[in-house]
């Protein structure tokens, strides 16, 4: 596949797309880490949003993405990974994060005592993407380790070891959801060492795309029904009338797999979105939505045409 075929197909600037063909010529990426350049999944769609993440990441800036639950954060951080041809590594911030973590543990080896790389140590050391996912759920003291990584100084002091320089291709992506529990707000000293983007929330269009790249094969009165059904929760969620745990767009993708595979329709979509909720009242609430968009009686028939 032509990594760089997506951003065409999109009309993105072909002044970026030349400069990010320049960048991944540069930067050759190091055969041991090669396995860790993964194709996404998912298709990304946003010829904006993605003309201003190539841009700053071309300058050398890191990239903090933001927005509500299933707005494409992830998916967006893999598919400019992917396009810089650089390894990923992703990191999980959760309330227990430590800088150990981050960028490494003492450990022994041979009777040797060997500093055992983090992920932030290894992008920095193969010029990776590093994906910081959530970041905003670590406590300050732990992501505070990254400061000098992620401004002009573009290094790594690790104590008891020498200081590394970041690889010059090394960039980081950082992603956070707002209000959820365990999550706290961004210290300005943090936030300072990126260019924020604010991802919209997913639309009709946006979400075609997605399901026509997938499910070519795929009827359009079924993908219809499935995109109505995620814009209906989506809006049932930002009305605070349910909450974002059926809003599951991986789930929802996932669903219409399994539908192919000869699962019906209804019980697919109660494994992709309705069983993600735990609470009783709400789960009713999300069935209701269900069942207005997914007759009972639909069939694999009625959502692919081979």
């Amino acid at each position: 596949m032509n990594q760089l075929k997506f951003l065409e197909d999109q009309n993105v600037s072909s002044g970026l797309i030349e400069a990010v063909r320049k960048f991944r010529k540069t930067y050759p990426v190091d055969e041991e880490v090669a396995r860790r350049i993964v194709e996404p999944s998912i298709p990304f769609y946003g010829k904006d949003i993605l003309e201003m993440a190539i841009a700053a990441l071309l300058e050398g800036e890191n990239l903090l993405l933001t927005g509500p639950k299933a707005t494409g954060k992830n998916i967006l951080a893999e598919h400019l990974a992917y396009s810089f041809n650089r390894p990923t590594y992703n990191v999980s911030f959760h309330v227990n994060t430590n800088s150990g973590d981050l960028i490494g543990t003492d450990t022994f080896v041979n009777n040797e005592v060997q500093l055992r790389k983090g992920s932030i140590y290894q992008c920095a050391q193969y010029g990776g993407f590093g994906i910081l996912d959530e970041i905003n759920m670590a406590k300050n003291d732990a992501v505070s380790v990254l400061h000098a990584t992620l401004d002009y100084r573009r290094s790594i002091d690790v104590p008891g070891y020498d200081k590394i320089d970041l690889h010059p291709a090394a960039r980081f992506i950082g992603t956070m959801n707002y209000g959820y529990a365990g999550t706290k707000e961004l210290n300005e000293a943090l936030v300072s060492r990126f260019l924020v983007i604010d991802m919209p929330p997913q639309n009709e269009e946006t979400l075609q795309f997605i399901f026509d790249q997938m499910f070519p094969s795929a009827r359009q009165e079924a993908v219809q029904q499935f995109i109505g059904l995620f814009l209906d929760l989506q809006l049932k969620a930002l009305n605070s009338e349910i909450s974002t745990k059926a809003l599951d767009l991986r789930g929802l993708l996932a669903a219409m797999r399994i539908v192919d595979a000869g699962l019906e329709p209804l019980k697919a979509v109660k494994m992709g979105i309705v069983n993600k909720t735990f609470d009783v009242f709400e789960k009713e609430i999300v069935e209701d939505v269900v069942m207005t968009r997914i007759p009972e009686e639909w069939t694999r028939e009625q959502f692919y045409q081979d």
